[in-house]
């Protein structure tokens, strides 16, 4: 099964109780489809005496059967808990968004994304220094108005 296709049939479940497992949550989706895995991460820290992080994927043979899963088990109850049922994204690279060790601008694709050629620029008009020397000086009239208070008549 490719990636792409193992994705659309895997199933994002958000709101897991503790007493929630792996078979628990195997039997509660089976009903929709054939399930290939079902995983529950585990706690990062070895101090944490949580179970499990919350939350958890299941993957079925069948993409169909994981979009019956969505539309029916969405917003429903385990353990007296309401869960929110998705459909799985792709995990991010460690190099990317939050949590990286790296600046945005020195990932790979952000300068193709998001740089200005210069041809662009001259077409926007003048730069920030441009309008800056453009500008008139606002205290440019006000010579004759350097005495404060009423005018004498």
């Amino acid at each position: 099964m490719t990636d792409s296709s193992r994705l659309k049939s895997t199933v994002y479940v958000a709101g897991l109780d503790n007493a929630v497992n792996d078979k628990l949550l195997a039997d509660t989706f089976l009903p929709f489809g054939e399930i290939v895995d079902v995983t529950i991460p585990k706690a990062e820290l070895p101090s944490s005496t949580d179970p499990h992080r919350g939350f958890g994927y299941v993957e079925f043979e069948i993409p169909g059967d994981a979009k019956e899963a969505i539309d029916n088990m969405d917003q429903s109850e385990l353990f007296g808990r309401i869960i929110k049922v998705a459909a799985a994204k792709p995990q991010k690279d460690s190099n990317e968004g939050l949590g990286s060790k790296t600046a945005i601008w020195e990932s790979e694709g952000y300068l193709a994304k998001h740089a200005v050629s210069e041809e662009d620029r001259i077409a926007t008009g003048p730069g920030r220094g441009e309008i800056e020397a453009i500008a008139e000086d606002p205290m440019q009239g006000l010579e004759g108005l350097d005495v404060a208070g009423p005018q004498p008549v």
